[in-house]
This record gives C-alpha cells, structure tokens and sequence, in this order.
C-alpha cells in the first residue's frame, strides 16, 4: 500500500504567516503539522509516500527531504494549481500505479492513527475475496472513508448510511443533512478510483471534487465502506483550531529537560526543555515546551504554550500560544491565545506619550485592551 499526502494548500485562512510559510509546516507542540501524517503512515507500515506540492514545494521539500529520516521514501509530484483532491489522484496516478492507497490531507490533524484504518479496509478486502465463489457474498470495497460525528453537519460533506451501514450517497453541505457524519481527511482507495476521476466533471468552482468521484464509485455500483473516527479530529487551517490542536497535544507530553534552568527559575508540571534552552529567573507551567536554544529572563511561560527554537522572551507573560523561530517577546505584559510568526519582535516603549505602534501585513489581525 503506497500513501498519498496533499500539500498544496495555499493557506489563505492563517496569513499572514503563510504569505512566507507552509500551512503544513506551522508547528503543533514544535513539530510541523505535515510530519505527523507522516510519521502516522509510517506506523501504518506505508513507506513509499508522494506528497503533492504547490507554491511553497521548496520549503516543503526542503522539511521533509527524501523521508529516511522518517523511515520512508517521499516522492514529490507538482500540482500547478490548486485544481482539487481528485485531481492530486489523477496526477499522481503514474506513482500509484495499480496499488492500493491511502489519501492524507496534509494539514489535518487526528488523534487515532492509521494503522486501524487500514488493517479493516485490508481485512474487509480478504473476507470478501474468501467468500466470493459464495452466493450473496459481499463485494470487495473499492474505497473506504474516514467520518466523524459532528454538531453542524451543514458545513461539511456529509455521507448517507443505509440500513446494511453502507455508504450511499454523499451531498457536499446540505441544507438538511442525511446524517451528522462528516467527511474526515482520510481516504482509502483501490485502482477503481482512477476510472472516478477520469469520469467526473469540475464542479462549479472548478475542481475535481473527491465526494464527486467517491459518488461515481458508488453509482458505479462499487462498494464504498467507511470508518467511524476514534477521539478528535482538527482541521489545522485557523488560528483558534491549531491552538486547539497544539492543547490537545501538549496534554501528551511527557516532561523531559535537555537544558538549563537556574536556581531562580521554576519549571511546573508536564514540561519539555529542548536542547540549549534556558531559563533565568523564569518560570514555566506545562504542559508546554519550550525549543532548542530559546532564553527566558524574567518570564512566565503558562499552559498550553510551544514557543520554537531560537526565541527569546524577556520581561514577558505567555500562555495558549504558539511563536515560531526566533522571534522575540521583550517586556510585554501578557500574551494570550496568540499565533506569532518566525522572527517577529514584539516590544514594550517607555517612550512618552504612551502610544501602539504597529507594523502589519496583509490579513493580519489584532486584539488590543
């Protein structure tokens, strides 16, 4: 079985950080969203990987290289526009060939792994095949799909389950949902779905949609069976739900100091340290990390707060916050449910009159008291 992560996305729902940086790549607990798709692959036992790219295919393979560091092989295929998720099948069909796959949306975040996911996909196939000189017996599935109970159906690709728990129809943000099961990114497909995405028109945005091609399997009369999702599922794409995401994976940590901390400094509860951080007369309550090389003097780091490589946060408060690479927090009271960019300074003026002095970019926003 080969894997196939989407990430192409432009981003456009966290600029301004990714006006100059990967959707994927933005860190949840100091690791970039895309290697945990990765590592879950891996564990899955799939090692021969394609992650499709756009605009930011540079960064991306720079992150990631050839995959040995994660015990796979990555191959790289362009998507020159952002034309759907069957069009990544359908140009990355001459790396699939005639093998099964599994689809990854590369900014999803799950809290199962895929091991489960496959080992039933795999397991309905040999049942099937078992019993097929049977009469009746049940036809082979030519796709699986991952799906979650969800409170407003409305906003998502909902699947319609039919008495035998069969996938029958899916209906792309209906008005009066079939059901409160939501398409996950997760997807599991046999060569049948080459013929799918060869068989369906762009929509009215013009995409090859996957429920598009998920539905012509089905009209097809092929069998589609699906998956209910096992604990959380965040889609990474917004501010407020990759802090979210980055909670959930702090209350996993296991605490662990690789670097310095004084004899003024506290550290509290779950806590990791990465190689060269320290800490002076600060203190820090986990779970948090705190990355390799940071330096915090006079500080406060609180719950749910990763704070990158390279940063340096002094005279500052910090909590429910994620900063990238190097930036820096000098004398600011309080920061709080925030999202800070790769070499962003952010200080406090005692020059008089008092005033906010900002520099943005485009799509920026700000919450000031």
């Amino acid at each position: 079985m080969k894997g196939l992560i989407l990430s192409g996305g432009a981003g456009t729902r966290l600029r301004p950080i990714t006006h100059t940086s990967a959707k994927q790549l933005v860190p949840i607990a100091n690791k970039p969203i895309l290697f945990y798709g990765i590592e879950d692959m891996a564990a899955a036992g799939i090692h021969d990987i394609a992650i499709v790219v756009g605009d930011t295919r540079d960064e991306i393979m720079a992150a990631v290289g050839d995959g040995s560091r994660f015990g796979v092989h990555v191959t790289y295929i362009a998507q020159e526009a952002p034309l759907g998720l069957a069009h990544c099948v359908f140009i990355a069909q001459d790396f699939l060939g005639d093998d099964d796959f599994v689809m990854y949306l590369g900014d999803n975040m799950l809290e199962q792994g895929l091991a489960e996911f496959v080992h039933e996909f795999e397991a309905d196939r040999a049942r099937s095949m078992s019993t097929s000189e049977l009469a009746g017996a049940q036809r082979s599935p030519a796709a699986q799909i991952l799906l979650a109970h969800v409170a407003d159906p409305t906003a998502f690709g909902v699947a319609q389950i039919d008495a035998q728990g069969e996938v029958v129809k899916l209906v792309e943000k209906p008005k009066v949902p079939p059901s409160d099961l939501a398409l996950v990114g997760v997807y599991l497909f046999d060569k049948t779905i080459h013929q799918a995405v060869r068989g369906i028109a762009p929509s009215p945005r013009g995409e090859l949609e996957i429920t598009d091609a998920i539905q012509w399997l089905i009209d097809q009369g092929h069998r589609v069976r699906h998956e209910v999702l096992v604990g959380w599922w965040i889609d990474t794409g917004k501010k407020d739900p990759l802090l979210e995401c980055n909670r959930l994976v702090l209350e996993t940590l296991v605490a662990r100091n690789d670097g310095a901390v004084d004899a003024a400094s506290l550290v509290e509860g779950r806590v990791v340290l990465e190689a060269g951080a320290t800490l002076v007369n600060s203190r820090v309550r986990g779970p948090a990390i705190i990355g390799a090389g940071t330096r915090l003097v006079n500080s406060y780091v609180g719950p749910y707060s990763s704070v990158a490589a390279g940063c340096e946060i002094v005279d500052s408060e910090l909590d429910h916050s994620v900063v990238l690479e190097r930036s820096r927090l000098i004398g600011i009271d309080r920061i709080t449910d925030s999202l800070i960019g790769r070499d962003v300074e952010v200080t406090h003026s005692e020059n008089r009159p008092r005033a906010t002095r900002l520099m943005l970019g485009d799509h920026s926003r700000i919450e000031l008291e």
